[in-house]
């Protein structure tokens, strides 16, 4: 798959640049990372993706139809009416797709409670990643997810795309708002960077920061 498939959705194009920034991240994690297909969409011990910065769903509908977790016409009807591919993901709609999200400050939330919810069920396999922009780390309800996973060593990847986009910013940087997290800083676009950064693994949860162009460069 390449950005030309990308290019075939229509329907929401202001938040183009959400899916440009997003789509190699996608990419390796579902050609390369995930514990998961078609076939086992519904499998207890399938590692889990969120998509917590839902409203550029465009390049996750691309690598969902690459994968075959959906139909590729599918891509040429998103936004219309009556169309399963909403301008936020709909777990209920499209195979494959976790949680709905759209409203950026709760993915990560959710995230902590599917990594605990697995660690009760014993699924120690299992792994739940979820993908971020650095602006939604200004939602505070971030830092209260970021802390507890912490202080009981989820075993949780959050990724966040870095296109300094972010109103505030934070001394440090991203990773300072992550303490007791391992981190992994690695180019966006770089596929092998990505991979090694998404497999790193310990015992506490980890963090991986894809670094992109600006937003509007």
């Amino acid at each position: 798959m390449t950005v030309t498939t990308l290019r075939r959705l229509t329907g929401d194009e202001k938040h183009a640049p959400s899916a440009h920034s997003t789509l190699d991240v996608l990419r390796v994690l579902y050609e390369r990372v995930l514990r998961i297909s078609p076939s086992t969409v519904d499998a207890p011990d399938r590692d889990r993706f969120l998509l917590s910065k839902g409203h550029g769903p465009a390049a996750y509908y691309a690598v969902l139809a690459d994968r075959g977790f959906i139909p590729d016409d599918w891509l040429d009807r998103m936004g219309q009416w009556h169309s399963p591919l909403g301008t936020h993901p709909d777990r209920v709609l499209i195979p494959g797709v976790e949680v709905g999200t759209g409203s950026l400050g709760h993915g990560l939330g959710l995230a902590v409670g599917v990594a605990l919810g697995l660690r009760a069920q014993g699924f120690a396999r299992t792994r739940t990643f979820v993908l971020l922009g650095d602006a939604e780390l200004d939602e505070g309800s971030n830092h209260e997810a970021i802390a507890y996973a912490a202080a009981i060593r989820l075993p949780l990847t959050a990724i966040v795309i870095d296109n300094r986009s972010a109103t505030h910013g934070w001394p440090g940087g991203i990773p300072a708002r992550f303490p007791n997290w391992s981190v992994a800083l690695v180019d966006g676009h770089d596929h092998d960077e990505i991979e090694r950064g998404l497999l790193a693994r310990g015992d506490r949860p980890h963090l991986v920061v894809a670094t992109v162009e600006p937003k509007g460069a």
